[in-house]
C-alpha cells in the first residue's frame, strides 16, 4: 500500500509535474503538498479546488437528472498549464482528491491521467 508521502512522490514523478497536493474533499483542507510555488497558499488553494470539484459534480448532476454521476477526473487547461484533479474514495479519514499541476509544454495528459489512475489504485490498495 502506498502512503500519502509516497503518493505525492509518485505524482511528482509524472513527466511535466510542477506541483501536487492531496486535499481532504470533505473539509477542503490540504493534507499534503509537494513543490508548491512560492507565494501560493496551499490551504486556500485546497479549499478552492474542493469547491471547483463540488461545482463540477453539481453541474453534471443537474445536467443529467436521474443519472448517477461519478467523476473519474477533472482536467482544466489554462494558458499557464494543465490542472488535473482525481477524487478518491479512500480508507483514510475521508475522501481525498489528488491535484497535480502540469507544465503546458512538457506534460502528456494521457500519460498523466494513466499514472494518476495507477497511483490512486496503489493508494487505495
Amino acid at each position: 500500500m502506498l502512503g500519502l508521502d509516497g503518493c505525492l512522490t509518485e505524482v511528482m514523478a509524472i513527466p511535466g509535474a510542477l506541483d501536487a497536493m492531496l486535499v481532504d474533499h470533505t473539509s477542503g483542507m490540504a493534507v499534503a503538498a509537494s513543490a508548491f510555488p512560492p507565494g501560493a497558499d496551499a490551504e486556500k488553494s485546497a479549499a478552492a479546488l474542493t469547491e471547483t470539484l463540488r461545482a463540477t459534480v453539481d453541474g453534471l448532476a443537474r445536467a443529467c437528472p436521474g443519472d448517477t454521476v461519478r467523476v473519474e477526473d477533472v482536467l482544466i487547461t489554462t494558458d499557464k498549464g494543465h490542472h488535473l484533479l482525481r477524487p478518491l474514495d479512500t480508507l483514510f479519514d475521508g475522501p481525498l482528491v489528488i491535484y497535480v499541476r502540469l507544465d503546458l509544454e512538457r506534460a502528456n495528459i494521457a500519460l498523466a491521467r494513466h499514472r494518476l489512475r495507477a497511483i490512486s489504485a496503489e493508494l487505495l490498495a
